[in-house]
């Protein structure tokens, strides 16, 4: 079995081919064909962390993916980073290990921020007057940083629960101001992702303006949330990237038990990228996409390195 190290796949791996790479993975999710078993989930307290497994396979692949990812979030105060992992491929003909990516947690911070640029790139309004970003960490620094590849936008506004780390927030190219509040934050941007562990509301149903999207990546296991549930009532347009995942732990799940939306009244993304009709239709719109994270965005990005790595997942 082949093994490359972080420093190998981060140099092969380029924004617009991911973008474009998790976006057919959300078309090919939603028409069925990819096999994707349950999560497998442990949640940690002390210190505060979680670890997740997510594999599968699309259809006619000569490769499958196993992908182990954890974040703890107290590791920066150990000198570590708070993301971990690595990605196991496997031959699909034969079930022999090919290829083990050592990646530390790189590859799935990386197709989750893609996700976030597919997301918005389908349901932001055009005319954007700013960015919001709720959080500072990792994901933060990737959702803005790939949205460059999908919006002229260059002005972002950021909160963080350390004033500190959002005073350090930086992406090269773009304008970066501090916002007090979340709802200060809210009322200056018109695109919002929410990025961060939190298990109890951070942007407000009332602080939303008209015309805003809103990406959720951190309720990724159960007991998170970042939105208020009174949002989706609000918001005329709610995508999610799994149905089966969100409806039970992402921020749509805390929407539909509390009845501020109903079942269908939600989109897949994938559905409603190969059919933009089920995208947002006017600019004064608020829009919705929950993203829980799904084993076809590890599948696409592993192939993706793999095509750089010089190992062929078509072979």
């Amino acid at each position: 079995m082949k093994i490359f190290q972080r420093a190998e796949i981060e140099a092969v791996i380029r924004q617009p081919e991911a973008i474009a790479a998790i976006a057919a993975g959300f078309v090919a999710y939603s028409k069925g064909e990819v096999t994707v078993p349950p999560v497998g989930y442990l949640g940690f307290t002390h210190p505060p962390g979680d670890l997740h497994i997510k594999y599968g396979h699309i259809r006619g692949d000569a490769v499958c993916v196993v992908k182990i990812a954890t974040s703890f979030y107290d590791n920066p105060k150990l000198g570590l980073s708070s993301s971990g992992g690595l990605m196991l491929v496997f031959s699909a003909r034969t079930g022999v290990p090919e290829v083990a990516l050592i990646d530390g947690g790189f590859l799935t911070d990386f197709r989750t921020a893609a996700a976030g640029a597919v997301a918005a790139q389908h349901l932001a309004p055009k005319n954007l007057r700013a960015i919001g970003i709720i959080g500072a960490g990792i994901q933060a620094r990737l959702q803005l940083d790939l949205l460059r590849q999908v919006t002229p936008c260059r002005r972002a506004i950021v909160w963080a629960r350390d004033p500190e780390k959002a005073r350090a927030y930086q992406i090269e190219g773009f304008t970066i101001e501090v916002a007090a509040s979340v709802a200060e934050l809210a009322a200056r941007s018109n695109l919002i992702v929410t990025t961060t562990p939190a298990n109890e509301i951070l942007l407000r149903a009332e602080d939303v303006r008209p015309g805003t999207h809103i990406t959720a990546v951190g309720a990724d296991s159960p007991g998170k949330q970042e939105l208020d549930p009174a949002l989706f009532a609000r918001a005329e347009v709610l995508a999610v990237d799994s149905r089966l995942q969100c409806f039970d732990h992402g921020d749509s799940s805390h929407a539909l038990r509390l009845s501020f939306a109903s079942r269908e009244r939600f989109v897949e993304l994938g559905e409603l990228i190969a059919d933009p009709r089920l995208a947002r239709t006017r600019e004064d719109q608020i829009t919705i996409a929950d993203l829980t994270g799904l084993a076809v965005q590890d599948i696409q990005i592993a192939k993706l390195a793999l095509a750089g790595l010089g190992r062929n997942p078509a072979v």
